[in-house]
């Protein structure tokens, strides 16, 4: 029996409400998610890296790359600290995709503080699509990019179909810095009208060759979903950006509010199995690999 091409996978949460100076206020008990809704059956007291391996150990995960979670810190930095920390004693390499308010005057001070710990790799700012719909470009906001270019570091990007033309305006002002677009842009809806609208945002977005396509969160993006109900929308990623800028996430354990790991995994697999063994390889590992400094 041949072995499977190993996984990096690019965007798990975790979290221990134990922990004295982080918060989580997307996971209190009385908060609902403004777009999935409720996610009480996922709302543990902790999630760690154990708890993760367990659910992803027989998928063949050679990595993970963890993407902010701790909102509602009052130090951004202490969530990297603590991740340092965990992934020293992981049973596989994680990375570490940060929290920052790239547009405050702290920003170049707190992703100094950030670089202390060798796994950071880059961040998400949830301001950032925000900015890009208010159509404005901010001279504080371009000088963190700036900075992430010149660290090799990633600028993770949430941004619906609607402010893709605004990333690929920021993709062509910064073209060194590695963007990764995730969940495939967070698809809102599932009909004609909005997938027509969000394959053309897509395939305008992958003209800049800086921006790499995180297939990622299909199910939270599609409760209820079936193979056949991804197809299109996995297919349209894989043409548009190419094996070369293709890269998986499963999302957990959001995702596992709508099925399980080794069913998402399994799922990436096929969709790319059409694909040669070194095109497969580079979305399952080598290009995250490459942009996460791994």
């Amino acid at each position: 029996m041949t072995s499977r091409i190993q996984i990096i996978d690019t965007h798990i949460h975790l979290w221990d409400f134990k922990h004295l100076e982080l918060k989580w206020d997307w996971l209190l008990p009385e908060v609902t998610h403004p777009i999935l809704g409720n996610i009480d059956a996922m709302k543990s007291q902790r999630y760690i890296l154990d708890d993760l391996w367990s659910e992803a150990r027989f998928a063949d995960i050679s990595g993970f790359v963890h993407i902010q979670a701790a909102i509602g810190s009052p130090n951004h930095v202490t969530e990297t600290r603590w991740l340092q920390e965990m992934s020293l004693s992981g049973p596989v390499p994680m990375k570490i995709i940060a929290n920052a308010s790239l547009g405050s005057n702290q920003a170049l001070e707190e992703l100094q503080q950030h670089c202390e710990s060798p796994n950071f790799v880059g961040i998400r700012d949830f301001g950032a699509e925000p900015m890009l719909a208010s159509g404005n470009v901010d001279s504080t906001y371009e000088e963190s990019l700036q900075f992430l270019t010149k660290n090799s570091l990633v600028f993770d990007l949430d941004c619906e179909w609607m402010n893709m033309p605004a990333a690929l305006e920021l993709a062509r002002r910064q073209p060194n810095l590695k963007i990764v677009l995730e969940h495939i842009g967070f698809p809102r809806r599932r009909d004609d009208e909005y997938f027509a609208n969000w394959e053309r945002a897509v395939r305008v977005l992958a003209q800049a060759p800086n921006v790499t396509m995180k297939i990622s969160g299909v199910a939270m993006t599609d409760q209820r979903f079936t193979r056949e109900s991804l197809r299109k929308w996995i297919e349209v990623c894989l043409d548009a950006f190419g094996a070369d800028r293709c890269v998986l996430g499963s999302n957990w354990p959001v995702d596992r509010l709508y099925s399980s790991y080794d069913v998402i995994m399994d799922i990436y697999r096929e969709f790319i199995s059409s694909l040669s063994q070194a095109e497969q390889q580079k979305i399952c590992n080598l290009n995250a690999a490459r942009l996460y400094n791994f």
